[in-house]
């Protein structure tokens, strides 16, 4: 490896891991052990569980004679890599009042302190393809964090603030811009990684599709548009409805998006700047609604939602840029309307085709998360990152604004069980 790429790799794990601290930042140690359903972990097990992948998977294969921090960590932090070692039940991680945040904070100091010593050395090509997976699973765990800390703060009666200044997410306008309806001509595509940089296993391998032709729309649904769905019984009206979504619909008592509520003043939305009306949120996309929500939309509307394959085929001529983590909004934005973007077109480029594909919300597709032709899942207990979770999931596309930056790309996909709703996950619509 070229010294070059060995200081790039350097400071992109020290870019990484300090992020990671400074999402933390605004917590106090008693935030930090909060776990407010079964879908999320306490953020400090978050900073613990990615230092124990560099310290699994890097540090005790690659460094003789390498001295575990602690011998319980291996199993205490694992999540569900069954070919390392038994771990526990992830619903009891909020259990964990021990190690402290400060222990896990050490362990975090002595972990790093242990790969700077080893990435000053000649590290192996299969250590550096570790190392690079491990950054990425820390950005992951990174967006996990925020959907986490937002669904405890929701939970706690007082429904605090992770960052202030509520004026930064308002949008002046009751309406988002209006939707058009980008066409792309049907045949032979290919979809999947291209090209040498990283990606997951289950990016690939590219492979070949054929689509009909069809049109995306412009924009992700607004939370205006979202609510005359509401409004028009969409809650109420099992023909909009898959079965298993409507039996979740009843017995979840679902009538709104999660963290919405009916104030004194009407809607009101929480986000990790507290409550806003949900009058000042109108033209956002709407966001934290599960795959059953979005497909009942769609049905409403007379559309549908697209497939991942079209989605992507949409999204890779697209640069990636958005509102996206480092930008600090934590809440999905509005849409230039026609004024504002040719304002902001006469300073910048801007795009004109399909807008919002990455940040603001992840977009669920229509397509279950399954294998693409020919996949392999990587060897040995890395095997278990992705692949042998293609069963029950439905594939969402675009990032959130939780999602770094540099983590996303056009063929990313995340993937989640039909009914989950804690995510930044949103809706846009495909028509034929």
């Amino acid at each position: 490896m070229s010294v070059l790429a060995a200081t790039a790799l350097a400071e992109d794990f020290c870019r990484v891991r300090s992020q990671s601290l400074a999402l933390c930042a605004p917590l106090t140690p008693e935030d930090m052990m909060v776990q407010s359903c079964a879908d999320a972990s306490p953020a400090k097990w978050h900073l613990a569980h990615t230092t124990w992948f560099f310290e699994t998977f890097v540090l005790r294969e690659f460094v003789p004679g390498y001295k575990a921090f602690h011998p319980d960590f291996v199993w205490l932090f694992n999540s569900y890599y069954n070919a390392v070692s038994e771990q526990p039940e992830k619903k009891l991680r909020a259990s964990f009042s021990r190690p402290t945040a400060k222990e896990i904070l050490a362990y975090r100091e002595y972990v790093d302190s242990a790969m700077e010593d080893f990435a000053a050395g000649d590290v192996p090509e299969d250590a550096r393809t570790r190392i690079t997976l491990g950054l990425n699973h820390e950005q992951q765990h990174q967006e996990l964090l925020i959907t986490d800390v937002k669904h405890a703060f929701w939970s706690n009666p007082l429904h605090p603030a992770y960052v202030q200044g509520a004026e930064a997410i308002r949008s002046a306008a009751k309406e988002a811009a209006p939707v058009r309806w980008v066409e792309f001509a049907g045949g032979v595509r290919e979809i999947g990684h291209s090209g040498s940089d990283f990606c997951f296993d289950n990016e690939t391998p590219r492979h070949k599709v054929y689509l009909e032709p069809f049109r995306l729309a412009s924009r992700p649904v607004s939370c205006a548009e979202y609510l005359a769905f509401m409004e028009d019984r969409g809650y109420s009206r099992p023909e909009l409805w898959l079965s298993e979504g409507w039996n979740t619909v009843r017995a979840e008592g679902w009538q709104a998006p999660l963290y919405w509520r009916r104030g004194d003043k009407g809607w009101e939305v929480f986000t990790l700047r507290g409550l806003v009306q949900l009058e000042d949120l109108m033209a956002t996309p709407v966001c934290h609604v599960s795959y059953f929500e979005a497909d009942a939309f769609a049905h409403w509307a007379g559309k549908s939602l697209a497939t991942e394959a079209e989605w992507e085929t949409a999204a890779v001529t697209n640069p990636v840029a958005g509102n996206l983590l480092e930008g600090g909004k934590f809440h999905p934005q509005a849409l230039l309307d026609a004024s504002e973007r040719e304002q902001a077109a006469a300073e910048q480029d801007v795009q004109q085709g399909v807008l919002q594909l990455y940040g603001d919300v992840w977009e669920w597709t229509v397509s279950a998360y399954l294998p693409y032709p020919g996949y392999q899942a990587l060897p040995g207990a890395l095997g278990e990152y992705n692949g042998k979770f293609m069963c029950n999931q439905m594939v969402l596309r675009g990032g959130s604004v939780a999602t770094p930056a540099s983590h996303i790309r056009a063929g990313y996909r995340n993937f989640f069980a039909p009914a989950t709703r804690w995510q930044f996950s949103g809706v846009r619509l495909a028509n034929y």
